[in-house]
């Protein structure tokens, strides 16, 4: 029998901080009261009374002018100012993920939102916090209260908080349910990662253990999370408030038994229950010989993992020595399911091998076992262990469905959600199929046999390393191949390797451009250059367009002053008409340079898309203007400018 103590029990840091403060206040003279229990754990209350802090349920409770501790849950800000009243010095012990989450309530309040806090009813955590929102705060604990809230909420916007010892699993589903149905929801992950790891590794070792001891008060709201999350996975799980409350008969045909504590369990209560087990385990180890060669002639029991050595192999199956009465044969259909699995380089005589028992003839004296069941719960355990260390698992896409396609990962159903597909929404799952692909498993729950993994995390961090990358080698000038990603009016963005840049609308073409759709596609790859920087801001401008491309560039090698062109009619003016040199390049006509005569409006004389010859008259290369003229080619007696008004701005 072995028993494990869970790293993350007990204590966490806002609960050791509120004790310790009030440890430190005791030694000061003067009266000294908590404004009610500074944590939920009646040993260390009456530890604390002893020494002079008196918990107290009101201000009217407490002495004037005393000390008083606000406790680790907080308080509302009616009583700090009921006590403030009365004249006492306020010691602070809030915990300061607490304090967090009462600035973000009095924050999202102040900007007209409606607060939404996902908790348990009449806690004092859960009270403090509500204060803080006024009279509209809503507060949920069961999933009717969520659908009603949902209800009443739909149409609101509403910023949602979270009581920091909830239980996750509880709380995402919550958050799913807010994130459909409601209105411009904003959320706040206020859960305590003390809390997150606690749950995790109690998750993990209880499915794994024959029975399961939670150690903290009963009035604990984070201890009865605790205790039914261990519950969950194992039935055998008992809670108790401390080392007197162990019963022998929680041992009996236990293996593997695991100890973990709530936040409000001190050191010292969980330090005395492991010790008490282990005594009872030391007690029960005293075997006489009798019992020990019984036990060497026991016999194996379906379900059962045994350890053996192979002594023989043939084509039917394989022989193992498993040190008991009974033979072990397995059958080669319960050798393994790999269809790449070789058995001439994997099995040979001599070696050890694990398997489960699956059945047992004590007439024959045969016990029939199974390598490929054991090597699935080791896969299992696999799984959970990917979760801890973040390891990608290879999984090949086998399925699809209106939630997300389905991987098999070592022989495992692995859900993958559509939002964790790294494709678009609404796009189709099919270029998924039968592909492998790289997954990080992100949930694991053994007993309902449930998988969850994502694509798109692995994308993300691809993605977050390339862009690392890029930002160190990065500068302007240097040109990249990217992915046009998205376009908006004022330009398109491109992906050139981990990192998204903008190309100005402007910077798309060397001609005017109404829409980034009128030049690029969704999807296109693209020749791109760097413009401009701002590591601060990890902005990029990209160019598009071309220097070389340049069409002010093709014109100065054309044409000079005094040269004639044939040109187009764009565009009329009441001073002037505008008219395409070249793709990309327009010159002014001036209303006094259209006839040898005077008129009154371009459209006089002439037509829009009309081409006609023009001289060149000038160019003022600085700030890329030409003025054309018609009438020096009419009479050319006659000045060019002689009649020429001032001239209106370009259009």
């Amino acid at each position: 029998m072995t028993v494990t103590v869970g790293k993350k029990a007990g204590y966490c840091y806002g609960v050791r901080r509120a004790v310790e403060m009030a440890q430190e206040e005791a030694q000061k003279p003067g009266a000294l009261f908590s404004a009610g229990p500074i944590i939920h754990n009646k040993q260390v209350i009456a530890e604390l009374e002893r020494r002079g802090v008196h918990a107290v349920s009101s201000a009217s409770e407490a002495s004037d002018g005393a000390r008083v501790i606000i406790r680790a849950h907080g308080l509302p800000p009616y009583d700090i100012a009921a006590f403030e009243a009365r004249g006492c010095t306020l010691i602070d012990a809030t915990c300061p993920n607490v304090a967090q989450i009462h600035r973000i309530v009095e924050r999202e309040s102040a900007a007209g939102r409606r607060v939404l806090i996902i908790g348990k009813h009449g806690h004092p955590e859960v009270a403090a916090i509500a204060a803080r929102a006024g009279d509209d705060a809503v507060v949920v604990e069961t999933e009717q209260e969520l659908e009603d809230a949902c209800r009443k909420l739909a149409d609101v916007p509403i910023s949602v908080v979270v009581q920091t010892t909830f239980q996750r699993k509880i709380c995402d589903l919550f958050v799913n349910k807010l994130k459909n149905t409601c209105h411009d929801p904003v959320f706040f992950d206020t859960i305590c990662n003390a809390t997150d790891e606690r749950q995790d590794e109690a998750c993990r070792l209880a499915a794994k253990s024959d029975a399961v001891v939670v150690i903290g008060d009963r009035q604990s709201s984070n201890t009865k999370s605790l205790f039914e999350l261990c519950r969950s996975v194992c039935p055998r799980t008992v809670q108790i408030e401390s080392a007197d409350e162990l019963s022998p008969a929680l041992f009996d045909g236990a293996r593997n038994i695991f100890i973990t504590a709530g936040a409000s369990t001190p050191d010292l209560i969980i330090k005395e229950v492991s010790n008490k087990m282990s005594d009872e385990i030391k007690t029960n180890e005293t075997e006489s010989f009798e019992e020990l060669l019984e036990q060497s002639l026991k016999t194996l029991h379906t379900g059962e993992k045994v350890k053996g050595v192979i002594t023989q192999i043939n084509n039917t199956d394989i022989h193992v020595d498993l040190g008991v009465k009974q033979a072990g044969y397995i059958p080669m259909t319960e050798l393994s399911d790999d269809p790449e699995f070789n058995l001439a380089d994997s099995i040979h005589i001599g070696d050890e091998i694990e398997a489960y028992v699956l059945r047992v003839n004590d007439v024959e004296g045969l016990v029939m076992l199974s390598k490929k069941r054991l090597d699935t719960v080791k896969n299992w355990e696999r799984l959970e262990q990917a979760v801890e260390t973040k390891e990608p698992l290879t999984g090949v896409i086998n399925d699809q469905n209106k939630g997300g396609v389905v991987a098999n990962v070592l022989g495992i159903r692995v859900f993958i959600p559509a939002s964790q597909t790294g494709l678009p929404r609404d796009a189709s799952f099919d270029p998924l199929m039968k592909t492998t692909q790289k997954i990080r498993i992100t949930e694991v729950n053994r007993q309902r046999r449930r998988v969850v993994g994502s694509i798109k995390a692995l994308l993300v961090e691809q993605r977050r390393e390339a862009a690392n990358k890029i930002w160190e080698t990065i500068e302007v000038g240097k040109k990249y191949t990217g992915t046009v990603k998205s376009f908006t009016s004022y330009g398109a963005f491109v992906d050139i390797g981990g990192v998204d840049g903008m190309v100005h609308i402007s910077e798309l073409s060397w001609n005017r451009v109404k829409h980034p759709s009128d030049v690029l596609k969704i999807g296109q790859q693209v020749e791109v250059y760097v413009i401009a920087l701002d590591p601060e801001k990890r902005k990029i401008s990209l160019g598009y367009r071309r220097p070389e491309d340049n069409p002010w560039t093709r014109f100065e090698a054309t044409y000079k002053v005094g040269d004639v062109a044939p040109v187009k009619i764009v565009k009329f003016m009441p001073f002037g008409a505008f008219a395409e040199v070249l793709p990309g390049v327009d010159g002014l006509i001036h209303i006094s340079q259209i006839a040898d005569r005077r008129i009154g409006r371009p459209d006089e004389v002439l037509t829009i898309g009309e081409t006609v010859d023009a001289k060149i008259i000038e160019i003022d290369n600085e700030k890329k203007k030409i003025s054309l003229s018609i009438r020096a080619l009419l009479d050319p007696t006659v000045p060019a400018a002689a009649e020429e008004a001032e001239e209106e701005p370009e259009a």
